[in-house]
């Protein structure tokens, strides 16, 4: 009886984040409203409906409570965020009903406006976006410099491989 317990207690802990992320997936109320008075068959009410949903929409994006972006934009914020390890935010970032995104980004080219070594030797790379890169291996690598164009992309097991102007990879992470 205790080991079905034991059991039991982890399955319900792991299923709180699954539930909590579909509450999260949910169209804002104001939307939903919006797209609910399709079903008023009155044609006078369903435009009077439409127009006063259509008020509370607006009033809630300038008061910041929704947002609205378009795919461009969705597509530059997964960019500027490649290599940060993030909780999944609930359909932010263009993820589907699945929590997949529609097309996974799978590396960025970048330049590099800023290059030093670290206390450890390994190479310390900002990007034009501002992020920072890391060296996380041993490899010895020509020395990069300012200006070079940099290739990083994902790997096995969550890591990022990182060629700077065509040169053999070496493996990094994101530090900010």
């Amino acid at each position: 009886m205790i080991r079905s317990a034991i059991l039991v207690l982890p399955l319900l802990v792991l299923n709180a984040p699954v539930s909590a992320q579909r509450e999260a997936a949910k169209r804002p109320e104001a939307f939903e409203k919006l797209v609910n008075c399709r079903t008023i068959s009155d044609p006078a009410a369903r435009l009077a409906c439409y127009d006063a949903q259509v008020e509370r929409l607006d009033a809630a994006e300038r008061a910041n409570e929704v947002v609205v972006v378009d795919k461009a934009e969705v597509k530059r914020a997964r960019r500027g965020l490649f290599g940060l390890a993030l909780p999944d935010l609930g359909g932010v970032f263009g993820r589907n009903k699945d929590g997949k995104t529609d097309e996974e980004l799978a590396q960025i080219e970048s330049t590099i406006t800023s290059v030093r070594q670290n206390a450890t030797g390994r190479y310390v790379f900002i990007i034009e976006d501002g992020a920072r890169w890391v060296q996380s291996d041993v490899e010895t690598i020509r020395t990069p410099k300012v200006g070079m164009p940099i290739r990083i992309r994902r790997a096995a097991l969550g890591s990022f491989i990182a060629n700077i102007n065509d040169r053999p990879g070496i493996r990094v992470r994101r530090e900010n």
